[in-house]
């Protein structure tokens, strides 16, 4: 499947058309991070994207791994997960992950565009993200929790807001971090709202300068309530 548009800027809300305006001129070379294999080797997987508009305005859902898995414990994720032989493809699969960790319902959920494929060194996996808008939310929640912590919908405002932004330093690695009530966004899922913002024009200046280590960083994170606009939809 091509990356790039799966529908036309008029066809989604008004706030979304600067993001798909930018999807359809999007180079690879500008989104790629780490070339994939020439052999093709990388494992096929699929992220959504869900873009909707809630009470402070457009939000995007993200959930927060179970702290007793073996891998990636704790981290936060866009739903999503290796496409099966079955899938239609990696909408199909992304929007099937969705539905049994989220289970957003299916049908308010439309697909606009294809990303480029991104491959992910540590894990080996080839990653299409799909950019969805949320045309009809429905109630979402942590469907098994020894998998998913929680579930939450959050404000694009409050991810561009310079203050809930800084920079992870983690064992060699170093790059964009989201501070977020109950929730740190760092590593490949913020690298992909980082670029969210910046396609949207979303983004505002930040202190690239703050760096902080990790347990720093979920230190700033760890009030034990969501706020109202962030908290598991149920």
């Amino acid at each position: 499947m091509t990356p790039g548009p799966l529908v036309g800027e008029n066809d989604v809300p008004e706030w979304m058309r600067p993001l798909m305006h930018s999807v359809a001129n999007l180079e690879r070379k500008h989104f790629e991070r780490v070339k994939p294999p020439a052999d093709g080797s990388g494992r096929p997987a699929a992220v959504l994207m869900l873009l909707g508009e809630g009470a402070d305005g457009p939000d995007v859902l993200l959930l927060r791994r179970a702290d007793t898995l073996n891998s990636h414990a704790g981290q936060v994720a866009f739903p999503g997960g290796t496409i099966d032989p079955e899938d239609d493809g990696p909408v199909a699969a992304a929007l099937r992950e969705a539905v049994e960790e989220t289970g957003v319902l299916p049908q308010g959920v439309r697909p606009v565009a294809l990303l480029p494929e991104l491959y992910l060194t540590p894990t080996g996996f080839l990653v299409s993200p799909v950019l969805a808008h949320w045309a009809e939310p429905s109630p979402v929640v942590a469907v098994d929790p020894n998998e998913t912590a929680a579930v939450a919908r959050v404000p694009l405002a409050h991810l561009a807001d310079p203050a809930n932004r800084c920079t992870i330093a983690h064992r060699g690695y170093r790059g964009p971090g989201f501070l977020v009530p109950g929730m740190l966004v760092w590593g490949f899922t913020a690298w992909l709202l980082s670029g969210l913002l910046t396609l949207g024009g979303w983004e505002r200046p930040w202190n690239r300068k703050d760096v902080r280590d990790l347990d720093e960083a979920w230190l700033a994170v760890s009030e034990p309530e969501l706020p109202a606009s962030a908290k598991e939809q149920t």
